[in-house]
């Protein structure tokens, strides 16, 4: 697995580097900022290990960018010991973990070993349509930088849309999935929670997703 590791003192970032080739990563080394974006942007990596304190862009710009970019490589942020703000800072930007100097390098590989599980399990239950993502475990939604608060009963109503998108949905498959056989399939509450979604999705001027296909029901994607 691909690693990059950012960290400008060369020492240490040998003795990381040497670790984790002893746990069967691959490793590419960078000291400063700049490359290190500029390596993040080209090449795909599994996961960086990223120390905060760097000559040009410093670590937290870096994944400041990186993640309004789109890229979710995880990344694991090498802290002094006592910045605990730069600590809360890296994980509200999206850091996967965080390791505070000096550490053991195989708490290092251990936490990267973990990230990385946890990124591919990410990446077996995200959905994607369109510009929608849905993650079915931490149960967020977004569209492009957007994020989209649904009521559970919207979540499940997208998640089948995402599933089953550019096919024609009826109304009746929708109740079977979305709500099974409770209530009665002739009133009006498929339309009005189709309706509520469609609005969401739509918030800011975005193109229309959910399609009304009349007479048989509802399709998911892009206007033909």
């Amino acid at each position: 697995m691909p690693i990059l590791v950012v960290e400008d003192e060369k020492k240490l970032a040998s003795f990381i580097a040497g670790g984790l080739r002893s746990a069967l990563f691959e490793v590419d080394v960078v000291h400063d900022g700049d490359t290190a974006l500029g390596k993040l942007k080209s090449a795909t990596y599994e996961a960086a290990v990223l120390d905060i304190m760097l000559p040009g862009r410093d670590g937290l710009s870096i994944l400041r960018l990186l993640r309004e970019e789109g890229n979710n490589v995880p990344v694991v942020l090498l802290t002094a010991r006592g910045s605990v703000n730069e600590r809360i800072e890296g994980l509200r930007l999206g850091a996967d973990d965080y390791l505070p100097k000096p550490f053991s390098i195989d708490e290092l590989v251990l936490r990267l070993q973990a990230v990385l599980r946890r990124a591919s399990g990410e990446r077996l239950t995200v959905l994607h349509s369109a510009d929608v993502t849905m993650n079915l475990v931490t149960r967020e939604v977004r569209r492009g930088k957007q994020a989209i608060d649904l009521s559970p009963r919207e979540f499940e109503l997208l998640e089948f849309f995402l599933r089953s998108a550019e096919r024609t949905l009826t109304r009746m498959s929708i109740i079977e999935h979305v709500w099974g056989y409770h209530f009665d399939p002739g009133t009006n509450l498929i339309e009005v929670y189709v309706k509520r979604l469609r609005g969401k999705l739509a918030e800011g001027g975005a193109a229309k997703l959910i399609h009304t296909i009349h007479g048989t029901g509802y399709r998911f994607g892009p206007a033909e």
